[in-house]
């Protein structure tokens, strides 16, 4: 039985671990974003003026950034855009075809800021998986610390 009680305070220290880990994770994404200054435009589905400090607030700041660069392409992603640009090229209108590389740029950069605001997002999700996990060891090794170092053995009947 003392290999449960070993096993048990191991669990209990992977479990802090684990919880300080993801503690700082979290903390230090939501610093990084918060030293960007974003503010979620008043436009935004949900979290309109409130700054990008948490997973919720860049999830709907990266939904924002999609609607404009759709609203301003007309809904024509970046490969139609691609599209585009070939076929104006191909005709000759160069206007027309910087005019589509434009909103091509456009929208690639709005691509990437999306990914930089979802990439936090993830970065909260695993966090917050750490966390729980760390939870979960340390009261799995609080339960096999608990269990009694000693089981008595069962009583015989006797015949008398």
């Amino acid at each position: 039985m003392k290999v449960t009680k070993t096993v048990g305070v191991l669990s209990i220290i992977a479990g802090i671990v684990l919880i300080v880990a993801g503690a700082l994770t979290w903390g230090m994404v939501s610093s990084q974003l918060a030293d960007e200054n974003i503010t979620v435009p008043g436009d935004a589905r949900a979290f309109a003026g409130q700054e990008v400090r948490g997973p919720l607030t860049a999830f709907f700041q990266a939904d924002t950034i999609n609607m404009h660069a759709m609203n301003n392409t007309g809904g024509v992603t970046y490969a139609e855009l691609g599209t585009l640009v070939s076929e104006a090229n191909a005709a000759g209108d160069e206007e027309a075809a910087a005019e589509y590389q434009a909103q091509r740029d456009m929208v690639m950069n709005g691509s990437f800021l999306r990914a930089s605001l979802f990439t936090s997002v993830v970065s909260y999700g695993v966090a917050a998986l750490v966390m729980g996990l760390g939870l979960m060891f340390g009261l799995i090794g609080w339960a096999l610390v608990k269990i009694p170092q000693s089981v008595p053995a069962p009583e015989r009947a006797t015949d008398a």
